[in-house]
């Protein structure tokens, strides 16, 4: 620092001209350009108001030095300049001694508070106050408490609150109420969303043996109109269910298909008898199963997808130009739910033989039977497409350095009853998570990264009001939200799940040796889950997941958790969704919640904390290992029987698998070879580290036909997922589509390519084997 001040002062005088010290300003803006770090000189002002004067971030452009003519020097001018010269620098080295001694007093971190350019003379640079990680921790479950969160639930629970209605809104009112108190300046999102609701005047109906039953519950997104054909039972219209039913030589073409709620969604029983042909689905909650009263009503939706079906792809805003286009998943099948007790009416008539191993329902005085040809059943859909205006709600603690980048905790706020289980629970966890960061950062804590607290509208509908806001934010969210926590359904039971990301599997591991069980303070999670932690916590990310479309739409790492039990929570998707019946499926409520809320706080710390995201690039080699050892499996089998040509080869893909494990294991070596407390350093490696999850949404697909394009937790057929199915199918007696299976391979190879190459971080450092 002396030798800088001396070659300062030097420079000053032999150059002729003032220069000021080097500011930085770091521009905090969560929706506009990517924040930069201008560098601005005093003798650069008059050429930046001129021209605007935003350099590139953080990128040290040397002044061209002028050399003038050697003049005629006497010994006599050398040996003054000389002496010159020696007083300077020791006049320089005191200064610059006594100014070291200075700092050293208030040395500032690497996680400084740049000040704002203001026009005026260079003001102090602000430090920010470093906290060791054990007094965050303990700040952080000190001020999430019990107590608190006992309250926010009393405060959101709402027996009304349907996306769209005045109960919802009122929700939306009192979050940004809430928010405003804690200091934050939230900002709502609006939507105008078309969704199906029940009939406006009288119902959907189901006839049978010249007996009409009137329904109550509905399925949104249901085709409308009537359908009539033999009824069909199809247990629980899995895939594996209707494969059992071709095997028995049953046409389902034209059926009426009588399924039970449960294991799958409704969406995918509905997607599923559409393939076999069937006219339309009745779903129905069994018994044993769902251990509430049989004439209870249930209500979901059948779109395969998330979002407004009718506007896929792009967001629902006031100012679209809605074009006459439906997303691909809306089905083309009337579908209906019904209740228990019309369900065993409609059992109790049909014929046919006993299906081995369907008839554990619990429906009282019912011989489970698969029903004849003559059984003929007649079904009517009269749902109404209607638009309703909705609201996201958002607050934000920013960041102190990457004010532009941030981690998203999110939570659906509507239910079709009380909801208390499905959205109480998370928005009251919301609201408390919201309340303990900011008084953390009130007290001293200082994360490098903005948290954004969202409350999702239209969930019931499909991740609605969440995949809008997706949809319209996209381009500006793809470099700027890393991660995203759901606090969905976070409490139904109390064994501990998660569906994740591969890139977060660390992280959750990580936060699961921090936070203590709630069933033994003495004990964490962790140590509960076993020594293969993966295998008893870990479950795959399906479509009905509220994370499903950060993950596989946007390319954001994504994590929903829950503490459940063996049985799924019978109440969600009925008005009987309430505070009493949750208190009877879960001991000690408060506890568990307070739990969940450790567990998403614990990770958005680290995530905001850390010099590095937590996130290890390392952990998608295995995923993709894994599934092309299964597709090279396949290959070499259909090959020897002769059923794919031996031309197709798998030297590409396993290249492109190459490159990638290769890509992953330098970036680790890179980052252990770095210096973490180089803030530029840093964001160039969080960088890369980011881009790793939206590499992999195939850019060979259409978002309109092929919404989720991620290629490994995606649905399409470009994911390999898909490739593996159609050669499965090949082995079963399809006959083999080769330019298809040419195609999927070539598209899976250069998507895993291109993120290999992306992740190698420069040009030069590519791996161009391919």
């Amino acid at each position: 620092m002396a030798m800088d001040q001396a070659r300062s002062t030097i420079s000053k005088i032999f150059n002729g001209e003032p220069r000021s010290y080097t500011r930085f300003n770091l521009t905090q803006n969560m929706e506009g350009d990517n924040s930069q770090v201008e560098m601005k000189l005093s003798s650069d002002m008059e050429e930046e108001a001129e021209g605007n004067g935003v350099g590139e971030h953080m990128n040290h452009h040397p002044r061209p030095s002028y050399v003038s003519k050697s003049s005629q020097r006497s010994p006599r001018n050398i040996c003054f300049m000389g002496i010159a010269i020696l007083l300077l620098f020791i006049i320089g080295y005191l200064v610059g001694y006594l100014a070291h001694r200075k700092a050293d007093k208030t040395y500032p971190s690497c996680a400084e508070d740049l000040a704002p350019d203001d026009g005026e003379d260079m003001a102090p640079i602000e430090t920010v106050p470093s906290l060791d990680w054990s007094d965050i921790t303990a700040m952080f479950k000190s001020k999430l408490t019990t107590d608190s969160i006992e309250k926010s639930l009393s405060d959101f629970s709402s027996d009304s609150h349907q996306a769209g209605s005045p109960g919802d809104e009122a929700l939306a009112n009192k979050l940004m109420g809430r928010f405003k108190s804690y200091g934050m300046n939230p900002w709502t999102d609006e939507h105008f969303v078309r969704v199906q609701d029940r009939p406006t005047s009288g119902t959907n109906k189901v006839t049978f043996q010249n007996k009409t039953y009137a329904e109550s519950g509905f399925l949104s997104y249901s085709a409308t109109g009537s359908a009539q054909g033999a009824a069909l039972y199809a247990y629980y219209g899995q895939v594996e269910d209707l494969r059992r039913l071709q095997d028995l030589r049953i046409n389902m073409s034209g059926r009426v298909l009588l399924v039970r709620a449960g294991k799958i969604t409704p969406a995918e029983k509905v997607a599923n008898a559409a393939s076999v042909n069937a006219g339309a689905v009745l779903i129905y909650p069994d018994p044993a199963d769902y251990s509430f009263e049989r004439d209870t009503d249930l209500f979901g939706h059948v779109h395969l997808g998330c979002g407004d079906p009718y506007t896929p792809a792009f967001p629902s805003f006031n100012h679209t130009q809605f074009p006459p286009a439906k997303s691909s998943g809306l089905p083309a099948i009337p579908a209906q739910t019904i209740r228990a007790s019309t369900a065993a009416a409609i059992m109790k008539g049909l014929g046919g033989d006993s299906p081995r191993g369907w008839g554990d329902g619990g429906l009282r005085d019912v011989v489970y039977k698969l029903g004849s040809e003559s059984d003929l059943i007649a079904v009517e859909v009269n749902n109404v497409l209607t638009e309703k205006k909705i609201h996201n709600v958002f607050g934000v603690i920013k960041g102190f350095i990457d004010a532009d980048r941030y981690v998203v905790i999110g939570a659906q706020r509507d239910a079709w009853g009380p909801g208390y289980a499905r959205s109480t629970v998370g928005t009251s966890l919301l609201v408390e998570l919201a309340r303990t960061f900011s008084e953390m950062v009130n007290n001293g804590f200082k994360p490098k990264r903005s948290v954004v607290f969202a409350s999702w509208s239209a969930g019931e509908y499909g991740a609605v009001g969440a995949t809008e806001w997706l949809e319209g934010y996209l381009s500006s969210l793809n470099m700027k939200a890393f991660s995203y926590i759901s606090l969905d359904g976070v409490v139904t039971g109390s064994s501990f799940k998660a569906s994740a990301s591969p890139l977060l599997y660390d992280l959750i591991q990580n936060t699961l040796k921090e936070v203590s069980s709630p069933t033994d303070a003495n004990k964490s999670l962790y140590s509960e889950a076993g020594s293969n932690w993966e295998v008893s916590v870990m479950e795959p990310m399906k479509m009905s997941d509220p994370a499903y479309p950060f993950q596989a739409f946007s390319g954001i790492p994504s994590v929903s958790f829950r503490f459940t039990s063996d049985k799924e929570y019978p109440f969600f998707g009925t008005v009987l969704d309430t505070k009493r019946n949750l208190d009877s499926k879960v001991f000690n409520l408060r506890v568990l919640t307070k739990t969940a809320g450790e567990i998403a706080g614990q990770m958005a710390l680290q995530l905001v904390h850390d010099h590095l995201l937590r996130l290890n690039v390392e952990k998608y080699t295995n995923t993709i290992r894994s599934k092309v050892a299964q597709i090279n499996k396949e290959i070499i089998s259909l090959q020897s029987s002769g059923r794919v040509p031996k031309t197709l080869r798998m030297q590409w893909l396993m290249s492109a698998l190459g490159s990638y494990s290769r890509a992953s294991r330098n970036l680790n070596t890179n980052i252990q070879n770095s210096d973490l407390d180089d803030y530029e350093q840093c964001r160039i490696i969080n960088n890369r580290i980011m881009g790793v999850e939206r590499d992999l949404l195939s850019p060979y697909v259409c978002p309109l036909e092929s919404p989720f394009r991620h290629i490994l937790l995606g649905s399409g057929s470009h994911t390999l997922g898909a490739l593996r199915a159609h050669l499965a199918a090949i082995k079963d007696g399809s006959s083999a589509d080769t330019d298809l299976l040419r195609n999927q391979f070539a598209l899976a190879t250069w998507n895993i390519q291109s993120c290999a190459d992306a992740l190698a971080g420069s040009v030069w450092d590519t791996d161009n084997e391919i």
